[in-house]
């Protein structure tokens, strides 16, 4: 049972199997319901016939699907201290909210570089202290999960994780927001479903990632799917971000896809950043200088105003 209280009614959820024809009619009839529905969507707790208006997520002072664009920047990886905490006061400086940086990486070759694990982590603890940046950091396995949520305000479950279901199971008890990222190859339907593996254990507070599928195309890294974005607002009340770095993989086109993720709705925007990226240990050509990320932020200067209009306009309605 999961229940939402606003100003003039509570709304409570019931996730069960079986018909229950009779149980809804017998609801509508006890004192004090309004209504039985049946929820026809397949994801109960993260659709919009569960909770109409947007959820909104909060990390420290940032917030996603209130009424910031929230911008998350980092390296892919955790190399060494002095590049993250380079990179770290760079992009606060530049208007970052949060604090990017792999400390356990999935590679598909064995041989490349996996990540400094607990050190790197406590690497991203010390970057928090410095620059008041909260973490977001992957998890891989379940049996890591407490260990990575110890040291990130966000725990991100990478599109290679998207549906190791074990995995989804265990961010509910940990009390940490969730960032689930789409994978490869799945639909918007499967990632939703992944979504609701987590709400449905214990944690409601989920951010949902595009960041592009694998299609025919070779020209970029992977299709990045834009108008998955207003589609997952119809359907969820859970925030969307938008990650075109991956998207592309592609440094060169990455502001023009931020500016297309303001512009379709999205409630941030995740890139990464490096302080030499033809030297860096993963994912360098889709990487941005420290002097590149601040031109974008700059950039979205404008498009981020009609942005804020549109948002109090909506959230006023």
């Amino acid at each position: 049972m999961h229940s939402i209280r606003g100003d003039e009614r509570v709304v409570i959820a019931a996730v069960g199997v079986g018909d229950v024809t009779h149980c809804l009619e017998s609801l509508e009839a006890a004192p004090g319901v309004e209504s039985a529905v049946r929820i026809s969507a397949p994801y109960k707790f993260v659709s919009r016939e569960y909770k109409a208006e947007k959820s909104e997520i909060r990390v420290d002072g940032a917030s996603f699907g209130g009424g910031e664009f929230t911008v998350i920047a980092g390296p892919c990886s955790v190399e060494n201290e002095k590049q993250l905490m380079t990179t770290a006061i760079a992009v606060a400086r530049s208007g970052a909210r949060l604090l990017r940086g792999g400390a356990f990486k999935p590679r598909t070759s064995p041989y490349d570089f996996q990540g400094l694990e607990e050190e790197g982590l406590k690497l991203l603890r010390k970057a928090r202290q410095e620059t008041g940046l909260s973490i977001i950091t992957e998890v891989m396995s379940d049996r890591d999960v407490d260990l990575v949520a110890e040291y990130a305000d966000v725990v991100q479950v990478g599109a290679r994780n998207m549906q190791n279901f074990a995995l989804l199971k265990s961010p509910g008890k940990v009390g940490k927001p969730v960032m689930l990222k789409r994978g490869l190859s799945s639909t918007i339907k499967e990632l939703l479903l992944s979504a609701e593996y987590v709400t449905s254990h214990g944690n409601p507070e989920v951010i949902l990632c595009e960041r592009g599928i694998r299609t025919f195309e070779t020209a970029t890294r992977n299709t990045l799917d834009i108008g998955a974005v207003p589609l997952l607002n119809e359907l969820t009340h859970l925030p969307v971000v938008l990650d075109p770095a991956h998207a592309t993989g592609k440094s060169s086109l990455i502001p023009a896809l931020a500016r297309a993720a303001v512009a379709v709705g999205a409630d941030g925007l995740m890139v990464e950043v490096h302080p030499c990226p033809e030297e860096a240990f993963s994912d360098g050509a889709q990487s941005l200088t420290f002097e590149q990320f601040d031109e974008l932020m700059r950039g979205l200067r404008p498009y981020l105003e009609l942005w804020r209009e549109q948002r109090r306009a909506v959230m006023a309605s």
